[in-house]
């Protein structure tokens, strides 16, 4: 039998030790389809509900495996229902290659069925690389240059095959003209900042008095390093949400995360300190970094074209993290640790004391801080965590501590509704040995999360650890826009767009051969996750949780907590529970340390 362009192409994934394409199928890839049944399904084709879900699971999959992700979708539909977890892994730096079907090319601008014009469709989110394969000689060179621009530019790439050109006999680019030969393989390397520019940020670092770190997830690979330089400048390190999980949280020094989701302590050491260095870090949101007269700055970033933005840097060193640390590190002088880490520590100690009193506030019926901080002293040192858009991700940033081998992740950039229960199918193919747990919203939930508990639920046998764990904040409503509309528009809550209906989620899970129990007490949060994690099969929690207990910002002060709820919700049909709650949530920073009263009923 001879070789098809389409056994050609899984061919090479292979020998690109490409494990798992998420895909969907449709007549647009038929010829593949038919092609991974001569290949006993090598690599595996891991089927989704939707192709959007097919893109989010292999974001997942990339974002805990570091290695390349792979979907696949048929033409027209299939390919645009793809370009949302796309653009999730293109704004996340995430090495993903997409592979879509095309119309036949004698059907090309004949406006044919589900023909789209994918080239200018794709030219964005795939803008580094994205080619159609016209010729079966074309295609080694552009799998092979989509999967290395993939990993070399931590981006996305796509490669378009009409569906003719799939069921043609292969045959490889000949010793000619015009013809482009490929190999396999991307050479291993780390760049490297000139000597120079490393002294220079030595020199600077070095004369500071109130050092701050900010790390990012391209800080992943140098953990160690950047400990020993905290430990060496004496300071203290706040993480960007998607770098949660490249420090341990049990350090004395980590502050937590930043931003409108992140901490007090993280809040007050930017406002206050006189030098930082962001390592592996693009963090947008600038109002809480430094004043831009305050601090004198050094960013590292492996990528040239994204250094230098967010704040005036006197220093810019391109480089990977890893290696440029290790530069760096002989020529900073070990500093004494004085008033400056002193506070710093204390301000940890005391956050994580404003965190458990927040989770022991009363709600009706469950506080959703609590159900999170709950969970936190549970987890596995090995689990896998994903929290979806909304506000699931603010309890997932501040109430769980990242420690042991734990990995963390969330759409960071674009965030997207949705990606929670496909991120934790994507991770439990990158580590099936490891349990995972999604954080949603029942908003997420009911978008798409349901479904794809209809895709754990047909793998799950094959994971040597089966347990995926998804607890849902079923508050009845759409909470983190609701409150953006409160703080930012002065809008009370619009019932006709915010509020969903309230799903038996647990019932659903059980009703598809899968774990689920429900919740409407705060004395059966521990015992439900405990369940759940103790089950041999997904499992998924409804708690019944309060949509009035507030979001608030780090920066937020008690004042301002009051004169909100009461100027912004005029009007709102929660009125009085978001006053009530935003009073005593704000209460817990006033207090003095110590545990207050065993609460969360």
């Amino acid at each position: 039998m001879s070789t098809k362009v389409s056994d050609y192409l899984l061919r090479r994934l292979r020998e690109w030790e490409v494990q798992h394409v998420f895909g969907y199928p449709g007549d647009g890839i038929n010829g593949l389809l038919a092609a991974w049944e001569r290949a006993a399904n090598q690599p595996t084709f891991i089927q989704a509900r939707h192709e959007e879900m097919s893109a989010f699971q292999a974001v997942g999959y990339a974002k805990f495996s570091g290695r390349v992700g792979v979907c696949a979708a048929t033409s027209g539909p299939g390919a645009i229902h793809l370009l949302n977890g796309l653009y999730d892994a293109k704004l996340d730096h995430v090495p993903l290659v997409a592979i879509v079907g095309q119309t036949n090319r004698s059907a090309m601008g004949g406006s044919y069925q589900q023909e789209v014009d994918l080239l200018s469709l794709y030219k964005d989110v795939a803008s580094d690389f994205c080619e159609m394969v016209t010729v079966p000689e074309q295609l080694p060179n552009v799998l092979d240059r989509a999967i290395r621009t993939a990993y070399a530019r931590q981006t996305v790439t796509a490669i378009i095959i009409p569906a003719d050109v799939q069921e043609l006999d292969y045959s490889p680019p000949s010793h000619a003209f015009k013809m482009v030969p490929s190999s396999l393989g991307l050479a291993a390397g780390a760049p490297v900042p000139a000597e120079a520019e490393v002294t220079r940020a030595a020199e600077l670092l070095n004369a500071g008095e109130k050092p701050a770190i900010l790390i990012g997830q391209g800080a992943r690979g140098a953990r160690a390093l950047v400990s020993e330089v905290a430990e060496t400048l004496g300071a203290g390190v706040a993480k960007a949400l998607l770098g949660k999980d490249v420090l341990s949280d049990d350090l004395p020094y980590v502050t937590g995360s930043i931003g409108l989701l992140g901490s007090r302590p993280s809040y007050e050491m930017m406002r206050d300190c006189d030098t930082l260095l962001v390592i592996g870090s693009s963090f947008p949101y600038t109002q809480f970094l430094p004043e831009y007269d305050q601090a004198r700055a050094v960013q590292i970033d492996i990528d040239a074209h994204m250094i230098g933005m967010r704040y005036p840097f006197e220093v810019n060193l391109a480089g990977d993290a890893s290696e440029t640390l290790k530069r760096l590190l002989p020529l900073l002088r070990r500093k004494k640790h004085g008033s400056w880490r002193r506070k710093i520590e204390k301000d940890v100690v005391r956050w994580a004391q404003v965190m458990e009193r927040r989770a022991e506030v009363e709600a009706d019926p469950i506080n959703p801080e609590y159900v999170v901080h709950a969970l936190d002293p549970l987890l596995p040192d090995n689990a896998v965590i994903t929290a979806d858009s909304g506000s699931a991700a603010n309890w997932y940033a501040r109430h769980l501590r990242m420690r042991g081998s734990m990995r963390g992740s969330l759409s960071g950039t674009l965030a997207t509704m949705g990606p929670g229960v496909p991120y934790a199918i994507g991770a439990k193919f990158a580590h099936p040995d490891r349990p995972a747990i999604a954080l949603v919203g029942d908003g997420a939930m009911q978008m798409n999360g349901l479904a794809e508990m209809i895709t754990a639920g047909k793998y799950w046998r094959e994971w040597q650890d089966p347990r995926l764990v998804v607890g849902v904040l079923n508050n009845r409503d759409l909470n983190q826009v609701t409150w953006e509309m409160r703080a930012m528009s002065g809008s009370p809550q619009f019932v006709a767009s915010q509020a969903i209906p309230d799903v038996p989620y647990g019932d659903f899970a059980r009703s598809i051969g899968l774990g689920g129990a429900r919740v409407e007490h705060p004395d059966g949060v521990t015992a439900a996750w405990r369940q759940a994690l103790e089950a041999d099969r997904p499992f998924v929690i409804d708690f019944r949780t309060d949509p009035s207990v507030p979001p608030i910002p780090p920066h937020a002060t008690f004042e301002q907590i009051e004169a909100a709820a009461s100027a912004l919700v005029h009007g709102d049909v929660e009125r009085g529970p978001v006053i009530k709650q935003g009073i005593k949530a704000k209460v817990q920073e006033m207090l003095p340390g110590g545990r207050s009263h065993k609460g969360g009923t």
